[in-house]
C-alpha cells in the first residue's frame, strides 16, 4: 500500500473586521466590513465577500503611494463614495497598528483623494461636497415616499426631500415597489432639528443599490451639509440620522468640501476561509 503526502501551501489568513460607525456603542450606528489586503484583489471576489457580509457596504483597501487604495461594495454593486465604511477603515487602520493614530489617513478612491485625521475621540473625514438642485416634477416621488415636501431636489445620484418636522421624518414609510418602478436609486428625507441638540435630522433610503434603509450615511451628509448651510446660514452642524440604529454626524462645510466627524467601535473580527 502506497503512502502519499499532500503538500499544502501556507496562505496568510485574511481577516475581515466588522465596525459600527457613527456611534460609540455597539449595535448602533452603521455596520460595515473592513478588509485590509496586501495588494489589489480580484473584483469578483470582493463582490462575493460583500454579498456574503450582507452589510450596506464592505470596504477593501491595500497600500498605494502614501496611503491606501479604497473601494466600497454593497451586496449588489460598487459605489463611488461611502462615508461610514471609510470611517470604519480609518478606525481599523489605527486600532490594528497599520497607521499611527497621529498620522493622517489618505485614501485613493473613485471620488478622488479622501483624507481623515483624529480629532479627540472622533474621526474627521474630508469629503467632496454634493450640491442639491431643486426639481419641479416630483409628484410621483413624494407619492412613493408618502410625504408633504417643503422642498424637493436632486444631487449627483440622490434625491433630497425636506419635510416640516422631525416626527414626519421618523414616520416615513416608503413604497419601495413604486420607487423601483420610478428607477430611483436613493432618497434623503430631512427636517430641521426640534430638540435643541441636533441641527437637522434625516433618513436615507437606497433601494436602487440593494439597501432599503441605510442606518447612518456619511455620503448623504455631503449633500445635507451644504443644503442646511443655505437654509440655516451656518457652516457647522450636529446631525442625527433617525434610523432604527441611529447615529450622530458632525458636519462642517468649507467651500466645495464637507468635513464629516464620527466615532466607531469594533464589533467582531473573522477569518475568511476561502
Amino acid at each position: 500500500m502506497g503512502l502519499f503526502c499532500l503538500a499544502m501551501s501556507v496562505k496568510k489568513k485574511q481577516i475581515i473586521t466588522q465596525v459600527d460607525s457613527f456611534t460609540n456603542k455597539p449595535f448602533a450606528g452603521n455596520p460595515s466590513g473592513v478588509c485590509i489586503l496586501d495588494k489589489a484583489a480580484d473584483e469578483v471576489w470582493m463582490k462575493n465577500v460583500a454579498k456574503e457580509m450582507n452589510l450596506s457596504e464592505t470596504a477593501f483597501l491595500y497600500p498605494e503611494k502614501d496611503g491606501y487604495n479604497l473601494r466600497w461594495f454593497t451586496p449588489t454593486i460598487e459605489v463611488d463614495l461611502c462615508g461610514h465604511a471609510t470611517l470604519a477603515s480609518v478606525h481599523v487602520l489605527w486600532e490594528e497598528g497599520h497607521l499611527e493614530s497621529s498620522a493622517e489617513a489618505r485614501f485613493y478612491t473613485r471620488s478622488g483623494l479622501l483624507t481623515a485625521c483624529k480629532n479627540s475621540d472622533w474621526i474627521e473625514m474630508n469629503f467632496p461636497a454634493t450640491p442639491i438642485l431643486p426639481i419641479n416634477d416630483y409628484k410621483e416621488l413624494v407619492e412613493a415616499m408618502s410625504v408633504k415636501p417643503i422642498f424637493a431636489g436632486k444631487g449627483k445620484v440622490s434625491y433630497l426631500i425636506e419635510v416640516g418636522t422631525v416626527d414626519e421624518v421618523r414616520a416615513v414609510r416608503p413604497n419601495f415597489s413604486k420607487l423601483a418602478e420610478l428607477k430611483i436609486r436613493s432618497v434623503m428625507v430631512t427636517a430641521k432639528g426640534d430638540d435643541g441638540k441636533y441641527d437637522f435630522v434625516s433618513r436615507y433610503f437606497a433601494p436602487g443599490v440593494g439597501i432599503l434603509e441605510d442606518p447612518v450615511t456619511g455620503a448623504a451628509h455631503c449633500a445635507l451639509g451644504p443644503y442646511w448651510m443655505g437654509r440655516l446660514n451656518r457652516k457647522e452642524f450636529l446631525a442625527y440620522q433617525a434610523s432604527a440604529r441611529g447615529g450622530e454626524v458632525r458636519v462642517r462645510v468649507e467651500n466645495d468640501r464637507v468635513f464629516l466627524g464620527g466615532q466607531a467601535i469594533t464589533v467582531m473580527r473573522c477569518e475568511l476561509t476561502i
